[in-house]
């Protein structure tokens, strides 16, 4: 119910001119509004608080659309922080970004590098140990990464005088951003290969379509099956009865979608050829974000080294290891 009503707002307002105005310097308020204004912050809350109550497997569908949509505003990461400090402080109203290695400076600054969504956000939720930070956006030096229309931005804060502390929950954090990126890299990933199969089934060449030809038969089917088995890695993470992804699920469902992230990216613009590569042609607002957030709180080469970790304590052979995951 939920996925299908924010589905029809991003069909409205999330639409490709709108991604391109906010990604160009426009405004995100509109957009932001339609999203926060419908009350679809509180998906986590407690109904008691005022929330759906979502569970885990519930809120994988709708982190899923707002991949698919390339949705240029850190509503996923504002559900997420505002559940991680739930009964600890009321979170201000705004957008709320997930800290990406912070880091507190021997001259006292803090700084957070390369944060999504950090040119734009209002706050961002940063993991102090096992304590939450809330920093304020407007307090921050922000830095852009330069990247063609990237709202991803390294921020330093002078101190942490005006932070808003929560002494619980930095220890989720982490999982939950891995886990997160996962859905929208799985989200991203499944609407780029309905666009690449639509394309390859109109496009004709030769006399017939793009699509008969075995070479691009067979660049498809990999692609789908990555596709496949990154969307499946993503939805195991929001498995389970708890209300915050574990942090192995996390990390393998991370892992997973950033590898295929690339090929998927690449086979894409290979099948798509010249057109794929113009600012008019919307496959770039896809592929960008899967670039994007394949790095975003670490790549598959970081997130592998926290499975191999967790293999290692189990003291078991890995093909047991496998099998109990």
């Amino acid at each position: 119910m939920f996925a299908e009503a924010i589905e029809d707002i991003l069909k409205d307002h999330c639409t490709p001119v709108a991604v391109r105005a906010i990604e160009a310097g426009a405004s995100p308020a509109a957009l932001w509004e339609s999203l926060a204004g419908a009350g679809f912050l509180e998906l986590l809350a407690s109904e008691a608080e005022g929330g759906a109550n979502l569970s885990l497997a519930e809120l994988f569908p709708i982190l899923s659309h707002f991949g698919r949509y390339a949705v240029p505003v850190p509503v996923a990461q504002t559900i997420v922080a505002r559940a991680l400090v739930a009964s600890q402080f009321v979170m201000p109203a705004g957008m709320v970004t997930l800290a990406a290695g912070f880091r507190r400076n021997t001259d006292g600054s803090l700084s957070c590098a390369l944060a999504p969504y950090g040119l734009i956000a209002d706050f961002v939720l940063a993991n102090d140990g096992d304590t939450l930070l809330l920093l304020a956006g407007a307090a921050a030096q922000r830095q852009a990464t330069g990247v063609h229309r990237s709202l991803t931005a390294s921020l330093t804060w002078p101190d942490d005088r005006s932070a808003i502390s929560a002494p619980q929950g930095g220890a989720l954090l982490p999982a939950f951003a891995a886990a997160l990126h996962a859905a929208l890299l799985s989200g991203a990933m499944n609407r780029l290969f309905e666009m690449t199969l639509q394309y390859c089934n109109d496009r004709n060449q030769f006399g017939k379509s793009l699509g008969k030809f075995q070479a691009v038969q067979h660049q498809l089917s990999v692609m789908a099956e990555h596709t496949a088995a990154a969307s499946i890695a993503a939805e195991a993470a929001f498995q389970g009865t708890g209300k915050t992804p574990s942090l192995l699920a996390g990390a393998i469902a991370k892992s997973r979608t950033s590898e295929a992230s690339v090929l998927v990216a690449s086979t894409a613009h290979a099948l798509h050829g010249a057109i794929g590569v113009t600012e008019e042609y919307d496959l770039q607002l896809l592929t960008r974000r899967l670039h994007e957030w394949r790095m975003a709180h670490g790549s598959e080469a970081y997130w592998n080294q926290v499975v191999g970790e967790h293999v290692l304590k189990s003291g078991m052979p890995l093909s047991d290891f496998v099998r109990s995951v």
